[in-house]
């Protein structure tokens, strides 16, 4: 039986394998013909799109452009009538085909006439859709944070397990070839023994105000947007992005942006579960309906005595080593920094910089939609080899769930005020009930999530 921690030394060997021909950031190049001849190739994988409206639409444009690569987007599912049209010309105006327009998920996956999905509804929706999607056969390719609740973590996993389908997680660095060639470095000892990693993210984000309770507009289906959430009255103020910052839906900064430097820590310092969780912080900057903190500062510390913090600054425009995002390793001989794009610098003890590898395709900051188009497409050609060949996944759904519990049991901490003790082996919360009441959500009647 394949313990955690042989699965996850698995993972680190497939994705720190990238060639060395591709540190230079450029994608390679390849032609129809020259595709053709790799094996496999030939076989086109059929993909569907559920949630289009934003994030969702840069992903039907990025998989339409994949369609040298045999990937065709033939289906989309909005419950928003606008975003569905924009979906369709999006991809037609990509790809040249025209897919198929949805409103119900529920009847979408009904067809045969496609293979995979993408998802990048709000995060309520990723659980129970990536869930649905799996049990009608199809391959998942699910946007972050993995879930909602830490028990949707373990209900994927184990629907994963039963229906044997590819899914693969938008943790798109892990796949990026100068980030895994750092990542690669910090495990060869480029700057020693690693013992802090520290994370962060800033944006300028303004106040979402106060709702008013309308009736919602008619080119919103808001039955089928709150879909496995418990019903409540539409407010002006919520769709389309706003909901991040509203507990009943969203999971805030730390699961929004949160989730992608945390799981670049884990992955360079080869960690899993921390022993205890600690966040302070706080809605400072308005007084609205914004719920999640706009200031967060979280501690994680292992058994081993390593220590990871991640820090959000939601209304604040700033940045560290010059970059408004990243990481940063430290080590005995010393740190490496990982800014928001595909580039790294490496430095010694006295900060005096001894290697920078940079890349011409970045992260765009303050792009809250597409900031990583350029290098989308290293993810997407995982996600079909793995497909197609059996190929090892860059992020996988257990690797991209422990990554999304610990983020959420930093949202545990701040919203019942304290730090958490975590059972190191299972990322599980100890002997603290009332944070174990935030373990699971609660889901609208007929919407309950099993296997």
């Amino acid at each position: 039986m394949t313990t955690r921690r042989q699965f996850i030394k698995n993972v680190a060997i497939g994705t720190a394998a990238v060639s060395a021909s591709k540190v230079g950031g450029v994608l390679p190049s390849f032609s129809a013909s020259s595709y053709r001849n790799i094996v496999g190739a030939n076989d086109r994988i059929r993909i569907a799109g559920i949630g289009v409206n934003a994030r969702g639409n840069a992903l039907a444009r990025g998989f339409a452009n994949e369609k040298e690569r045999g990937c065709v987007v033939t289906d989309i599912c909005d419950v928003d009538s606008r975003a569905i049209e924009k979906g369709i010309k999006t991809v037609q105006d990509a790809a040249g085909n025209k897919p198929r327009g949805h409103e119900d998920i529920r009847k979408m996956l009904e067809s045969n006439d496609f293979d995979a999905v993408f998802i990048a509804t709000p995060d309520h929706w990723h659980a129970p859709a990536a869930l649905m999607a799996m049990k009608a056969g199809k391959h998942v390719y699910l946007e972050k944070p993995t879930s909602h609740s830490p028990e949707e973590n373990e209900i994927l996993i184990a629907a994963e397990k039963k229906y044997r389908k590819v899914v693969q997680v938008g943790n798109q660095r892990r796949s990026w070839p100068n980030v895994a060639h750092a990542i690669k470095e910090i495990h060869d000892g480029v700057i020693g023994e690693v013992h802090y990693g520290k994370s962060w993210y800033y944006n300028k984000r303004p106040s979402m105000g106060t709702g008013n309770v309308i009736s919602p507009p008619d080119w919103l289906n808001w039955e089928l947007w709150q879909g496995p959430a418990p019903r409540v009255d539409y407010k002006d103020n919520i769709v389309h992005y706003n909901w991040h910052w509203v507990w009943h839906w969203g999971t805030g900064e730390a699961l929004n942006n949160g989730m992608h430097f945390v799981d670049l820590l884990r992955w360079g310092m080869k960690l899993d579960y921390p022993v205890s969780v600690d966040s302070i912080g706080g809605r400072y900057h308005y007084q609205d309906d914004w719920e999640t903190p706009d200031t967060q500062l979280v501690n994680f510390k292992f058994a081993n005595g390593k220590v990871m913090t991640w820090e959000s600054q939601s209304c604040v425009r700033s940045s560290i080593s010059g970059h408004g995002s990243g990481v940063t390793f430290y080590g005995d001989k010393g740190s490496l920094t990982i800014g928001g794009g595909n580039e790294y610098r490496v430095f010694d003890l006295d900060n005096k910089l001894v290697k920078h590898v940079d890349s011409k395709m970045v992260f765009e900051e303050g792009n809250l939609v597409n900031p990583t188009q350029s290098l989308d497409a290293y993810h997407f050609q995982n996600f079909f080899d793995a497909i197609r060949k059996g190929e090892k996944l860059n992020s996988p759904l257990t690797e991209a769930c422990i990554s999304t519990q610990l983020v959420q049991l930093s949202n545990i901490s701040h919203r019942v005020g304290r730090s958490l003790n975590i059972d190191q082996r299972k990322g599980t919360i100890v002997k603290d009930r009332e944070a174990n009441k935030l373990w699971k959500r609660d889901y609208a009647k007929g919407w309950e999530m099993k296997v």
